[in-house]
């Protein structure tokens, strides 16, 4: 059983890929982090004794910051906050990606700047372990304020409201806990808007993106030998002195990876060979690929820096130092899907015209057109191309940057806002129209190097190709597609 030990300051990217691997990983809070816990608690305490005036523990929200509520209604005031934010519309955010929203929240929580009492920290601790996830509906945040919407969504069940998880099916919370014989939460002062000013749910669906991204940047590159030795492509664009010559670091790794993946190929070329040199998809495979790896880097230091973040507001530092700021507005994070948006749809655009070159006879090394076992009898690839061309034009709407968008909100007091959520839930979409482009591309080269001789392939790829053929045949006749595209997109999340 893995075990992520939480503190609010260490969490990686790697953790909650062990986190996410293990069905049954659990989490653990430091004590260090227990006493920060305490601490902020403390102040939060002394504040509404003291009758201070803090925004959001004795004032109302938003507009209403110059609203003082009395001692009485402070409880009172948090539950209303989160019943009344809880407007999100759509379909529910997956499982993995609701069940990192808690992760996240508790951990900036362990930071000891929210003035929480552990009572809701071992509340959010339990519902993590025993994997009560929350159902969160995907639509109605502005990425800023916090993600309001949908991180209400997520509280009321720690109060034993609203719906949650059971076998994969949304059902009202209290069922559920009636059967784990856990007992709901109920909120008091400052922990309502702890709750939901934050961007944990555009982090925790963009740290699922990375993770995904990250993996089919790398699968991209060995589909992309399968087609290069299709084509009888050209090693020499790949060598090391071209790309140390630009210096840019990924140009250089995937020049290296592909080499890698080529070697003891006979079905590669050499410059002069049959031809002087490639199209752009072959030869620059490792300027547009290696610009796409560039995305990662940037986008993997944002998500570790925000999954660490104090970004609840007002944030608490002593008695004296409780500050109101804007640490939950989610431009960071809406900047880096924005970017890790361009970066993947780029794998599929080169991806699609890899597969043009493929299916084409007047491009495609005397192949068969379309790769068609029986000509003008049978379609062969062709539609196939068609499929894939349609993502990669959708990933182009898809790729408008959402965080260039800004509308005002709460009577004109919150007026510029991220769009966060948006560009992290488009930049997901994307993936899957690239995941599926690129198991199209897998499964015409499949069929072109067999075509050519499997006998003749690199061992590398050679044994990609025996473990994704088992998924999908050779294309010997006409048949559904889709289904093949399907179970290859299925198997490039997996294996």
């Amino acid at each position: 059983m893995s075990v992520l030990k939480l503190d609010g300051n260490h969490l990686t990217i790697e953790d909650i890929k062990d986190f996410l691997g293990n069905s049954d990983s659990t989490v653990e809070i430091t004590e260090d982090a227990y006493a920060r816990v305490r601490a902020s608690r403390a102040v939060v305490e002394s504040i509404i004794k003291n009758k201070k005036t803090i925004y959001g523990i004795t004032t109302g929200f938003g507009l209403f910051c110059n609203v003082l509520i009395t001692e009485e209604k402070t409880a009172q005031l948090q539950t209303n906050l989160i019943r009344s934010h809880a407007v999100g519309v759509g379909r529910p955010f997956k499982e993995e990606v609701a069940l990192l929203m808690m992760v996240f929240r508790l951990n900036t929580m362990l930071k000891g700047h929210s003035g929480v009492r552990e009572e809701l920290v071992n509340q959010l601790k339990t519902y993590i372990n025993k994997r009560i996830i929350p159902v969160v509906p995907e639509q109605g945040s502005l990425g800023a304020s916090g993600d309001l919407a949908p991180l209400s969504h997520m509280a009321l069940t720690l109060i034993g409201e609203g719906e949650v998880f059971k076998d994969g099916i949304a059902v009202d919370t209290k069922e559920l806990l009636n059967e784990l014989q856990v007992a709901p939460i109920s909120l008091e002062a400052k922990e309502g808007l702890a709750l939901i000013n934050g961007t944990q749910p555009m982090t925790a669906q963009g740290v699922v993106n990375y993770i995904e991204a990250e993996k089919l940047m790398e699968d991209s590159l060995w589909i992309a030998s399968l087609t290069h030795q299709g084509l009888r492509g050209i090693t020499d664009a790949f060598d090391h002195k071209i790309h140390e010559s630009r210096g840019y670091k990924e140009s250089v790794y995937v020049a290296e990876k592909m080499l890698d993946y080529l070697e003891g190929s006979k079905l590669t070329t050499r410059q002069g060979e049959l031809r002087v040199q490639d199209a752009y998809s072959l030869r620059c495979i490792p300027q547009v690929h290696g610009a796409s790896f560039q995305t990662l880097t940037y986008v993997k230091e944002k998500l570790e820096i925000e999954m660490n973040a104090a970004n609840d507001n007002p944030l608490i530092f002593s008695e004296a130092e409780v500050y109101s700021g804007g640490n939950f507005h989610g431009q960071p994070i809406a900047i880096a899907m924005d970017l890790l948006k361009i970066g993947v749809a780029e794998i599929a655009n080169i991806s699609e015209r890899r597969i043009e070159r493929l299916v084409n006879p007047q491009l495609n090394e005397d192949l068969p057109a379309f790769l068609s076992p029986e000509d003008g009898f049978q379609s062969g690839a062709m539609i196939l191309q068609y499929m894939a061309a349609a993502l990669v034009s959708e990933n182009k709407t898809l790729a408008h940057p959402a965080s260039v968008d800004s509308i005002p909100s709460s009577a004109n007091q919150e007026d510029h806002v991220s769009m966060g959520t948006i560009g992290s839930r488009h930049a997901r979409d994307i993936i899957d129209n690239v995941r599926n482009v690129l198991a199209t591309e897998l499964f015409i080269a499949m069929s072109a190097v067999e075509i050519r001789g499997v006998d003749k392939l690199s061992p590398k790829t050679k044994e990609k190709f025996n473990q994704y053929r088992q998924v999908a045949d050779f294309l010997d006749h006409d048949r559904q597609f889709s289904i093949d595209i399907q179970n290859l997109s299925t198997a490039l999340r997996s294996i």
